[in-house]
């Protein structure tokens, strides 16, 4: 089996957003739209099927047509706790994860993370923008369950500590660095759009 052919896509939306004054980052308008809109637009287009991690405003999330789980435990744990979520909810021998909060992010790059993962028969392909990992920008086998699971339930959270331990290759992004902006706060979300071309 291709095993590429089934593929879940999985939007982070789980963190607390201190910076942000503890706003839900995804459901904060960028351009007119809420920022986790366009994860599921570039996520449709590459998975099988897409599902939010959240464990807040849950209703709010739902209202976008997909399936909302919220992590196991209720301690906030991190983007590791999310993925380890949607390991478990999911029969489907891939994930593709993103943040909620990453609006430049397109199908054609999340297709690129999954295409190398295959090529090299990797467990896991990070994003990489030529000088650093971006390691919530994932594909990555749900084989690594058991092995994340006793990496979280031993205490630890680190994301990029985990995948180095894992078969992982990095898929290069370093032509287009900038798509990997982020928002926190309130005022890069109006430096963004400043900066961002005008919407049809």
């Amino acid at each position: 089996m291709n095993n590429q052919k089934t593929v879940t896509g999985v939007i982070l939306a789980g963190g607390l957003a201190r910076r942000m004054n503890n706003q839900d980052k995804g459901l904060i308008n960028y351009k007119g739209r809420p920022m986790v809109s366009y994860a599921i637009a570039a996520l449709t287009a590459v998975a099988d099927q897409s599902l939010i991690n959240a464990n807040r405003n849950k209703e709010q999330y739902e209202a976008f047509g997909l399936p909302v789980i919220a992590d196991q435990t209720d301690s906030f744990d991190g983007p590791l706790a999310g993925v380890l979520t949607a390991m478990l909810y999911t029969d489907t021998d891939v994930l593709v994860v993103m943040p909620c909060d990453s609006p430049l992010i397109k199908a054609e790059h999340l297709q690129k993370l999954l295409a190398t993962r295959a090529e090299n028969d990797a467990d896991v392909a990070v994003a990489f923008d030529g000088e650093r990992l971006h390691p919530v920008f994932l594909a990555i086998k749900t084989s690594l369950k058991n092995s994340l699971q006793n990496y979280l339930t031993s205490g630890q959270r680190k994301l990029d500590r985990w995948l180095e331990q894992q078969k992982m290759v990095k898929a290069d992004f370093s032509n287009e660095p900038e798509i990997f902006i982020n928002i926190n706060t309130l005022t890069e979300l109006s430096e963004l759009e400043a900066r961002g071309e005008p919407t049809a």
